[in-house]
């Protein structure tokens, strides 16, 4: 088990419980997408359930997902391929009791969703199957045709906002897990209006999503900025695989514009990838071709960039049914043509791009994290699902597979503990007030992103990891002692204490596996076949 980085404190600011608010609930869920609100809409009306959202409670990584769910809806799938296919896009790494307990799972909570008034395409009545990367048989449920993110959490925030039990505080930043004799008991908060509380809990799901803004080139939204395994490390929990983010194969690369992911269905439905020089150079790379998994797909197109010496390559879908393909695609189509193309006519300059954090608290099949007290689903959580590479579209459905099972288990948790005595732990933090040179955030973030694009993106070498070691720990040096009063230095600590675990992380690794590619390793070794596993020294403040 690694412990690489040593914290100069175990809490971001000081607070003295006698001079802020208190606020009870039964269960605290941090974070409102698809795994934070399927776990609030698990709980019976006995129980209150405070959820607690960084931004408005519809962006999150969920909204923005194009590609759709996995799950087998179709009478000539079956549940063994699903299972199959996964196995072998994690490349050795997957827990098969987690994979199998999953998938199994999957058409249950697809039609959940159905049953909640999600209004996924359909063909001939029937619920309309896409295919993608990785996947052996169509079954990609999808709504809106590339907006199925929206359609779920539009349907799934309506039904949380429906539940009397459950309240949603908006715009208010978790900054720390309160922790008390090695047990989670409640979460520090902040927001504008109020200034700091302490929300006291039985018991805290943690659902904060992923860490893409840790990357200069990324589909993430600004919210990605890693809080959650953050605040999880400081607070002594276990964490996972910290080393393996996966970088979708295509984004759309306009100079000047934020980046947008292009839906892998895009390939599933027959793109073709091609270089600055027209050249399809994926049936050459692998022998699924363009629906190969997306850790050898990106792979292959940066080896094209760099042998071209071109800024990305091109989706080609002019040889497809332009009708279709409209029909199919109309978020796509609305935002390419907005960059005056024209999907049906003109090829469609793309890059890869950090996507999906597959590392992050190590969590059971209940999503019990290491420290009682404290549940994590989603991007957040490491549960074996994903193993070294995460299969296309089982992202939303491990969401609400954890979101269930870790709701599930915590009602009978609290259950089994009887009434709950309302008390406050004696937990206080103490922190310097230095005196130091104003720090320019943004251009420290743009610095970190630019340097863990270079050093930390899809491959990696020892002399390229030793030097983003060196700069992250200058940084860290005299950004992690500052104490800061405001979302925007929180978020920085967050993301230096995070790119510093998955340095490390991908140090400590030498080999190449999944969505890990190490230059100076480039061979798969079955001696590391295992996890890379850390866990810091909790700094005793007080009595935290």
């Amino acid at each position: 088990m690694l412990t690489p980085l040593p914290l100069p404190r175990r809490y971001l600011v000081g607070f003295d419980p006698r001079e802020l608010p208190h606020h009870f609930a039964d269960v605290v869920v941090i974070g409102g997408g698809i795994a934070g609100l399927r776990a609030a809409l698990g709980f019976p009306k006995s129980l209150r359930v405070l959820v607690v959202t960084k931004d408005q409670i519809r962006e999150s990584n969920s909204q923005y997902a194009q590609g759709g769910i996995a799950g087998v809806m179709d009478p000539e799938d079956r549940l063994d391929n699903h299972i199959a296919d996964t196995l072998a896009a994690g490349k050795g790494l997957c827990d098969p009791d987690i994979v199998d307990l999953v998938v199994r799972e999957a058409p249950e909570r697809i039609h959940e969703l159905i049953g909640w008034g999600t209004h996924f395409d359909t063909v001939d009545g029937r619920v309309a199957l896409g295919r993608e990367g990785g996947h052996s048989h169509a079954r990609i449920v999808h709504a809106l045709g590339d907006e199925t993110g929206r359609e779920i959490m539009r349907a799934i925030i309506h039904q949380v906002r429906s539940r009397s039990n459950v309240r949603i505080w908006q715009n208010c930043a978790t900054v720390d897990l309160l922790t008390h004799e090695d047990r989670c008991r409640g979460v520090l908060v902040w927001d504008k209006r109020r200034g700091f509380a302490m929300v006291w809990a039985r018991a805290v799901i943690l659902t904060t999503g992923g860490a893409g803004q840790l990357y200069r080139e990324t589909t993430n939204p600004p919210i990605a900025t890693a809080d959650g395994h953050a605040m999880a490390y400081r607070a002594g929990v276990e964490l996972r695989d910290m080393e393996f983010m996966q970088f979708h194969p295509t984004v759309l690369y306009m100079a000047g514009s934020a980046r947008h992911l292009l839906t892998e269905a895009l390939r599933g439905e027959g793109a073709f990838l091609r270089d600055c020089n027209g050249f399809r150079f994926m049936p050459e790379r692998h022998p699924l071709a363009e629906l190969a998994p997306r850790d050898s797909v990106s792979l292959a197109i940066a080896a094209q960039m760099a042998a071209t010496r071109h800024p990305n390559v091109y989706l080609d879908m002019t040889h497809l049914d332009p009708e279709f393909i409209r029909n199919r695609f109309p978020g796509i189509d609305r935002l390419c043509r907005s960059f005056d193309l024209d999907i049906t006519r003109d090829p469609i300059p793309v890059c890869p791009g950090a996507h999906y954090m597959i590392g992050g608290v190590t969590v059971d099949s209940h999503g019990r994290s290491s420290m009682p007290g404290l549940w994590a689903a989603g991007e957040v959580s490491s549960s074996g699902l994903h193993g070294a590479n995460r299969l296309a579209s089982n992202s939303l459905l491990e969401g609400l597979v954890f979101g269930a099972r870790a709701a599930e288990d915590v009602t009978e948790r609290l259950d089994r503990e009887g009434a709950w005595q309302l008390e406050v732990p004696p937990i206080s933090a103490s922190t310097p007030h230095e005196h130091r040179t104003p720090i320019d955030l943004d251009d420290l973030r743009k610095s970190l992103r630019a340097l863990m694009w270079r050093r930390m993106g899809i491959t990696r070498d020892a002399s390229g990891l030793a030097d983003a070691a060196l700069q992250v720990d200058r940084w860290c040096r005299y950004i992690l002692p500052h104490v800061f009063d405001d979302p925007g230095g929180w978020a920085i600590q967050n993301m230096l204490t995070v790119a510093r675990l998955m340095i490390a992380a991908a140090d400590e690794r030498t080999e190449s596996r999944g969505v890990h590619s190490r230059a100076d390793f480039p061979e798969t070794d079955p001696a590391w076949q295992r996890h890379v596993t850390m866990q810091a020294q909790v700094v005793r403040i007080g009595g935290s």
